[in-house]
């Protein structure tokens, strides 16, 4: 009754299409209800309606012209089209528009999966933003980017009130082109004289070691010049002129003064010498002596300049650590002294003690004798161990220096190693006189705590001793004591050395 192609229609129409029954039978005039299932079932059943009929597509024609359309309508954001129309995934559209929008299609060159843009062309993107006399959205999509990063470059170069220009309040009020340019020129002003401040700080703190906390207004005309003279290549003259609110006049004389030859040139390598040739232990006082012994006069204020400007600081104190008292076991003798460390005369006054030297290597002790009357180490033992073999042999070194008849005060704390039988048995053979401090008082021994005090700054603190072996740090203290009695100068000795001071006297040949 119905040929293969009127069954084949009828199929198509209920099936491909998803018409209801009814609109079939009413479109085609045929067949019935029971009729149009037989013939679905005969097709599935027989595996020809594979074969007959096409599989309807997912989207329609019109949903894909009405996705290409608003991509490039809207900023040509394939991420954003997906979003807004809920519909179809990115890779399909990327062929949806190269299907009907031929070359339409943005394409991007990144690195890795970020858009890079030079700093020149979001300049020039703001720019035509602000001076635009159509869409944004035109704007956007003449640079390559969305409307969101349009705005966010001004936002960054402008700042708040950049943003506050734009928007459609201040855009109804500039009114036209004119208005907003002059805008944007007053603006890029403002940040041209921000940025010149900020390189104005930051250049005082780099030349003149200055914090960048610091206020213009309370620097000195030459530090101004010298910030001036530095950033002259990057800004004109009258703009870091009214930024550092300095006269033109004087800035041309202290730039006259720093060009002007330095009269202490040759003073400041005189200095710089005396201090690195002392192991940079010397203060301007010292270092005053040194030049007045050389024949240089000068003034001490200048040195004390020259040294702040060079940077040549000698280094300051640390706290103590070794403590040698290892209680009262055996009778302890009276203080003679009583703190008077003056000596009329050589090995009349003695003092001794032991300090310890901690380095990466381990530990090394120093047991000195120094002379009151002039400051001179004596004799001295340097060890691994603060034990009696150290101090014993110190003190076998100092009678060794003794002249027939001499028979010095030998002052020390209470530490066990003035205390053994050694010691004492040493002492009341040379015919020594001993004398002790009080229980924990160091002041009674200044005068070798002070000797301590001094090595341990001038030598031990000024540099780090990591890779140091123990034995080349006894070779380095031992080279110290020797240059402290021969070449290192005591102003109390009139700017000479212990061992120089005693030959002037005539005491040593």
């Amino acid at each position: 009754m119905y040929s293969y192609e009127d069954r084949i229609r009828a199929v198509k129409l209920y099936i491909e299409y998803d018409f209801s029954a009814a609109t079939v039978i009413g479109e085609l005039g045929y067949p019935s209800y029971k009729t149009l299932v037989a013939w679905c079932e005969e097709f599935q059943a027989k595996g020809d309606l594979k074969a007959v009929l096409k599989r309807r597509p997912k989207y329609s024609k019109e949903q894909k012209e009405t996705a290409v359309s608003y991509y490039l309508e809207h900023g040509r954001c394939i991420r954003r089209t997906v979003r807004m129309l809920g519909y179809p995934s990115r890779a399909e559209l990327v062929k949806w528009i190269d299907e009907l929008a031929p070359g339409e299609r943005k394409v991007r060159i990144t690195s890795g999966s970020v858009v890079q843009f030079s700093q020149e062309d979001k300049k020039d993107a703001v720019l035509s933003l602000c001076t635009r006399d159509t869409s944004a959205k035109k704007v956007a999509n003449k640079y390559g980017v969305s409307r969101g990063s349009l705005y966010k470059w001004r936002k960054e170069l402008l700042g708040k009130q950049g943003e506050r220009t734009m928007d459609k309040e201040a855009k109804h009020e500039l009114g036209d082109k004119a208005t907003l340019s002059a805008e944007l020129e007053r603006l890029k002003k403002e940040v041209h004289r921000l940025q010149m401040e900020v390189d104005i700080l930051n250049q005082a703190a780099e030349v003149l070691k200055k914090g960048l906390g610091i206020d213009l207004k309370n620097m000195t005309n030459r530090e101004k010049a010298t910030v001036i003279d530095a950033l002259r290549n990057k800004y004109s003259l009258n703009e870091l002129l009214t930024a550092t609110d300095m006269a033109k006049s004087s800035y041309f004389y202290q730039r006259r003064a720093l060009r002007r030859a330095d009269k202490y040139a040759a003073l400041r390598t005189q200095i710089t010498d005396v201090f690195k040739k002392n192991r940079g232990v010397y203060g301007y006082r010292r270092v005053h002596a040194v030049l007045l012994n050389q024949g240089l006069k000068c003034s001490e204020k200048v040195i004390r300049r020259i040294m702040r400007e060079e940077h040549l600081v000698v280094p300051g104190k640390k706290k103590r650590r070794y403590n040698s008292y290892m209680g009262e076991i055996s009778p302890a003798v009276p203080n003679l002294l009583e703190r008077d460390f003056h000596a009329d005369k050589p090995n009349q006054k003695w003092v001794t003690d032991i300090s310890e030297f901690q380095i990466p290597a381990g530990k090394v002790y120093l047991s000195p004798i120094i002379d009151c009357f002039d400051g001179l180490v004596v004799s001295w033992a340097i060890g691994t161990s603060p034990n009696a073999e150290l101090t014993n042999t110190m003190l076998d070194g100092g009678i060794a220096c003794l002249n027939s008849g001499e028979r010095p005060i030998v002052h020390t704390d209470r530490g066990g190693h003035y205390r053994w039988p050694g010691w004492i048995s040493r002492m009341d053979a040379a015919g020594l006189i001993r004398s002790m401090s009080k229980k924990g008082c160091s002041p009674d021994n200044a005068a070798c705590e002070g000797f301590f005090g001094t090595v341990k700054i001038e030598m031990f603190y000024t540099r780090s001793w990591d890779g140091v072996s123990v034995d080349e740090f006894i070779a380095e203290l031992d080279a110290y004591i020797r240059w402290s009695n021969e070449e290192r100068i005591k102003l109390s000795l009139g700017g000479l050395s212990p061992i120089r001071y005693r030959q002037c006297l005539g005491l040593l040949q």
